[in-house]
């Protein structure tokens, strides 16, 4: 592959307010996830024209039990106006969920643009009014500092991403924000793959797809000692997004993981850390009897949404003065006997 000559800073090109937006869900917990997203995104965006496609995975040698939707799920999605999409799993399936998001896009429409989120995200704006450039893909900055790691007598950020970069012949200098300093890790393209667009699902799930593979069974010598899993889609991403000349998210998209969208990841945590908004908009969407008895069927839900016991959570926490650490936050809330997931 030629080298990109675009830049990968921030994001621009051409836009729509009528994607595809896509989830993946099978049965379990991300079964009702996508209910509640799609129950949050009727509700906060009831004027959105787009299609939400809700890629479900289908049975195979890769899964142990059959994955797809129980009927009650699925009518459900569909009374909220999803399109259940099947899609089969031949490369990641049970062994890395993460990298079922990369297969379910090649099922998707061809050459139409998409978006794609995790499950265990809210909607609590309005979305179809974020000018989402297409043709110039990125993805979520709500990332930690998660991968690589640097050893004391090991290769550094630069000589490991640069090395990935090589091996696709993708611009490694275009990818760094040069405010930030050398070997510090937000120098270099790094995203969370909990959200991300692009203008064509088939090709740019099949560059996914290739490039988390070749990473896995032949990665360059400087990544030898690095952990792959679970990361090995948020290694992947970056590079897939340069080389269809994307970059990091511009202004216009600040409403994903803003006003707009909330990657809240674990009900308790959601309850003790997320805006007055979100919890609002999770309580109300979820309401309507008809989603909330098919939300009882799962226990988190039941006792933090509608037994009042996400409330609690709620009154053990300061908002706006919250501990420093993740690991704090879980602590207090097990310590109360309050954690499920």
């Amino acid at each position: 592959m030629a080298k990109s000559s675009k830049r990968a800073g921030k994001a621009k090109g051409r836009t729509t307010t009528s994607p595809n937006i896509v989830i993946v869900a099978q049965d379990g917990r991300l079964a009702y996830e996508a209910i509640l997203f799609a129950a949050t995104l009727r509700h906060s965006d009831p004027d959105f024209k787009g299609r939400l496609l809700v890629a479900e995975p289908q049975p195979g040698d890769l899964w142990l039990e059959d994955p797809r939707l129980k009927p009650q799920i699925r009518e459900t999605l569909e009374m909220l106006g999803a399109e259940i999409v099947p899609f089969e799993c031949k490369q990641f399936g049970r062994h890395y969920p993460y990298g079922n998001k990369i297969e379910a896009l090649l099922a998707l429409p061809e050459g139409e643009p998409f978006l794609f989120f995790d499950t265990d995200t809210v909607i609590t704006g309005k979305l179809s009014e974020i000018p989402i450039p297409y043709d110039r893909p990125s993805a979520s900055m709500k990332r930690e500092d998660t991968w690589p790691t640097i050893e004391l007598y090991g290769p550094g950020y630069t000589q490991i991403w640069k090395s990935l970069y090589d091996k696709f012949g993708l611009d490694f200098e275009a990818s760094l924000d040069l405010s930030q300093p050398d070997e510090y890790w937000q120098r270099y393209m790094y995203f969370n793959a909990g959200w991300f667009f692009g203008p064509c699902p088939r090709e740019f799930g099949k560059r996914f797809k290739d490039y988390a593979v070749a990473i896995h069974h032949d990665g360059p010598e400087e990544i030898v000692c690095q952990t792959l899993y679970p990361w090995l889609d948020q290694i992947a991403l970056p590079l897939v997004i340069s080389s269809f000349g994307g970059g990091r998210p511009g202004p216009e998209l600040d409403g994903l993981d803003g006003d707009v969208t909330c990657h809240w990841r674990i009900l308790p945590l959601a309850y003790a850390r997320e805006s007055d908004k979100v919890i609002e908009t999770i309580e109300a969407a979820t309401a309507p009897n008809k989603i909330k008895k098919i939300l009882k069927e799962y226990d988190p839900m039941k006792r933090m949404i509608f037994q009042g016991r996400g409330q609690k959570v709620r009154a053990l926490f300061d908002q706006d003065n919250l501990p420093h650490k993740e690991q704090a936050i879980r602590n207090t809330i097990k310590r109360e006997g309050f954690w499920m997931r």
